[in-house]
Protein backbone atom coordinates (compact mmCIF):
# COMPACT_ATOMS: atom_id res chain seq x y z
CA UNK A 1 0.00 0.00 0.00
CA UNK A 2 1.62 3.20 -1.09
CA UNK A 3 1.56 6.06 1.52
CA UNK A 4 -0.11 9.09 -0.03
CA UNK A 5 0.23 12.71 1.56
CA UNK A 6 -2.94 13.33 4.07
CA UNK A 7 -5.37 15.68 2.01
CA UNK A 8 -8.19 17.59 3.80
CA UNK A 9 -11.02 19.01 2.06
CA UNK A 10 -12.48 22.63 3.49
CA UNK A 11 -16.19 20.99 3.74
CA UNK A 12 -19.08 22.33 5.32
CA UNK A 13 -19.05 19.87 7.77
CA UNK A 14 -15.41 20.45 8.83
CA UNK A 15 -16.83 24.47 9.12
CA UNK A 16 -19.69 23.59 11.21
CA UNK A 17 -17.93 20.99 13.85
CA UNK A 18 -14.90 23.91 14.72
CA UNK A 19 -18.05 26.09 14.52
CA UNK A 20 -19.38 24.54 17.03
CA UNK A 21 -16.32 24.10 19.12
CA UNK A 22 -15.80 27.95 19.04
CA UNK A 23 -19.58 28.58 20.34
CA UNK A 24 -18.12 26.60 23.50
CA UNK A 25 -15.05 28.73 23.89
CA UNK A 26 -14.90 31.65 25.89
CA UNK A 27 -13.23 33.65 23.05
CA UNK A 28 -16.24 32.46 21.25
CA UNK A 29 -13.37 31.25 18.31
CA UNK A 30 -11.42 28.18 17.35
CA UNK A 31 -8.84 27.12 15.08
CA UNK A 32 -8.19 24.23 13.22
CA UNK A 33 -5.00 23.81 11.95
CA UNK A 34 -3.91 22.00 8.53
CA UNK A 35 -0.27 22.17 9.69
CA UNK A 36 1.33 19.29 11.75
CA UNK A 37 3.22 21.18 13.75
CA UNK A 38 3.61 24.67 14.64
CA UNK A 39 7.80 24.39 13.63
CA UNK A 40 6.41 24.32 9.90
CA UNK A 41 7.38 27.28 7.66
CA UNK A 42 4.14 27.59 6.93
CA UNK A 43 0.81 27.40 9.02
CA UNK A 44 -2.23 26.81 7.33
CA UNK A 45 -5.55 27.11 9.43
CA UNK A 46 -8.93 27.97 9.65
CA UNK A 47 -10.18 30.37 12.01
CA UNK A 48 -13.76 30.60 12.94
CA UNK A 49 -15.01 32.77 15.08
CA UNK A 50 -18.82 34.38 16.18
CA UNK A 51 -20.08 37.35 16.96
CA UNK A 52 -18.64 39.55 19.90
CA UNK A 53 -15.47 37.21 19.93
CA UNK A 54 -12.29 40.28 20.05
CA UNK A 55 -9.10 40.56 18.64
CA UNK A 56 -6.79 42.85 20.01
CA UNK A 57 -5.31 45.38 17.25
CA UNK A 58 -1.40 43.51 16.55
CA UNK A 59 1.24 43.62 14.01
CA UNK A 60 3.58 40.91 13.22
CA UNK A 61 6.86 42.78 13.37
CA UNK A 62 8.82 40.74 16.35
CA UNK A 63 9.44 38.33 14.50
CA UNK A 64 8.60 40.03 11.09
CA UNK A 65 5.59 37.61 9.59
CA UNK A 66 3.58 38.12 6.73
CA UNK A 67 -0.46 37.25 6.72
CA UNK A 68 -2.75 36.35 4.07
CA UNK A 69 -6.24 35.67 4.82
CA UNK A 70 -9.86 34.33 3.20
CA UNK A 71 -13.11 34.43 4.14
CA UNK A 72 -14.64 31.32 3.14
CA UNK A 73 -17.81 31.78 4.95
CA UNK A 74 -19.48 34.81 6.98
CA UNK A 75 -18.12 38.37 6.94
CA UNK A 76 -15.41 40.34 8.68
CA UNK A 77 -14.87 44.15 9.06
CA UNK A 78 -11.02 44.71 8.59
CA UNK A 79 -9.13 47.99 9.98
CA UNK A 80 -5.57 49.51 9.01
CA UNK A 81 -4.29 52.11 11.65
CA UNK A 82 -1.62 54.10 11.41
CA UNK A 83 1.15 54.27 14.43
CA UNK A 84 -0.79 56.91 16.50
CA UNK A 85 -3.88 54.55 16.46
CA UNK A 86 -5.82 56.52 13.68
CA UNK A 87 -7.52 54.06 11.18
CA UNK A 88 -6.31 55.05 7.46
CA UNK A 89 -8.04 52.07 5.45
CA UNK A 90 -11.13 50.03 6.53
CA UNK A 91 -13.12 47.49 4.62
CA UNK A 92 -15.55 44.82 4.49
CA UNK A 93 -13.71 41.19 3.84
CA UNK A 94 -16.67 38.34 3.35
CA UNK A 95 -17.32 35.39 0.90
CA UNK A 96 -19.32 36.73 -1.26
CA UNK A 97 -19.02 40.08 -1.35
CA UNK A 98 -16.54 42.25 -3.53
CA UNK A 99 -13.84 41.46 -1.36
CA UNK A 100 -13.08 37.99 0.20
CA UNK A 101 -9.95 38.32 1.56
CA UNK A 102 -6.65 40.23 2.06
CA UNK A 103 -2.68 39.89 1.96
CA UNK A 104 -0.38 42.11 5.08
CA UNK A 105 2.66 42.90 5.37
CA UNK A 106 4.57 42.15 8.58
CA UNK A 107 5.06 45.22 11.05
CA UNK A 108 0.77 46.80 9.92
CA UNK A 109 -1.32 47.63 12.46
CA UNK A 110 -4.66 45.91 11.62
CA UNK A 111 -7.62 44.58 13.71
CA UNK A 112 -10.80 43.12 12.88
CA UNK A 113 -14.54 42.18 14.12
CA UNK A 114 -16.98 39.37 13.19
CA UNK A 115 -20.13 40.93 11.46
CA UNK A 116 -21.14 37.39 11.24
CA UNK A 117 -22.48 34.45 13.19
CA UNK A 118 -20.03 31.23 11.88
CA UNK A 119 -17.47 33.00 10.14
CA UNK A 120 -14.59 31.08 8.20
CA UNK A 121 -10.98 32.59 7.54
CA UNK A 122 -8.87 30.45 5.99
CA UNK A 123 -5.02 31.83 7.19
CA UNK A 124 -1.57 31.63 5.99
CA UNK A 125 1.23 32.55 8.14
CA UNK A 126 4.57 32.26 7.60
CA UNK A 127 6.17 29.71 10.42
CA UNK A 128 7.16 28.55 12.87
CA UNK A 129 4.18 30.03 15.27
CA UNK A 130 5.30 33.28 17.04
CA UNK A 131 2.33 34.14 20.22
CA UNK A 132 1.68 37.69 19.30
CA UNK A 133 3.85 39.36 22.59
CA UNK A 134 3.15 42.28 24.32
CA UNK A 135 4.97 44.76 21.88
CA UNK A 136 2.69 43.65 18.75
CA UNK A 137 -0.56 44.24 20.71
CA UNK A 138 -1.60 48.16 20.27
CA UNK A 139 -1.04 50.58 23.14
CA UNK A 140 -4.58 51.69 22.01
CA UNK A 141 -6.70 47.75 21.86
CA UNK A 142 -8.48 47.24 25.53
CA UNK A 143 -6.64 44.79 27.17
CA UNK A 144 -9.17 41.35 26.86
CA UNK A 145 -9.58 40.97 30.38
CA UNK A 146 -11.36 44.19 30.26
CA UNK A 147 -15.08 43.11 29.60
CA UNK A 148 -16.53 46.18 29.44
CA UNK A 149 -14.14 47.92 27.24
CA UNK A 150 -13.99 45.28 25.08
CA UNK A 151 -17.42 45.41 25.01
CA UNK A 152 -17.27 49.19 23.95
CA UNK A 153 -14.55 48.54 21.20
CA UNK A 154 -16.44 45.58 19.49
CA UNK A 155 -19.42 47.74 19.30
CA UNK A 156 -17.69 50.59 17.74
CA UNK A 157 -16.38 48.57 15.44
CA UNK A 158 -19.33 47.04 14.55
CA UNK A 159 -21.14 50.32 14.23
CA UNK A 160 -18.26 52.00 11.62
CA UNK A 161 -19.35 48.81 9.32
CA UNK A 162 -23.00 49.24 9.64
Amino acid sequence: MTDFPKTEFIDRELMDAVAEKAWQSPRRRMNYNFHRSTDEGINRLLNVMHRGSYLPVHRHLAPERTESIVVVRGKVGVTIYDNAGAVVESRIVGAGCDCVGFDIEAGVWHGLVVLEDDTVLFEVKQGPYAPITPENIASWTPAADDAAAVEKFVRELEEMFK
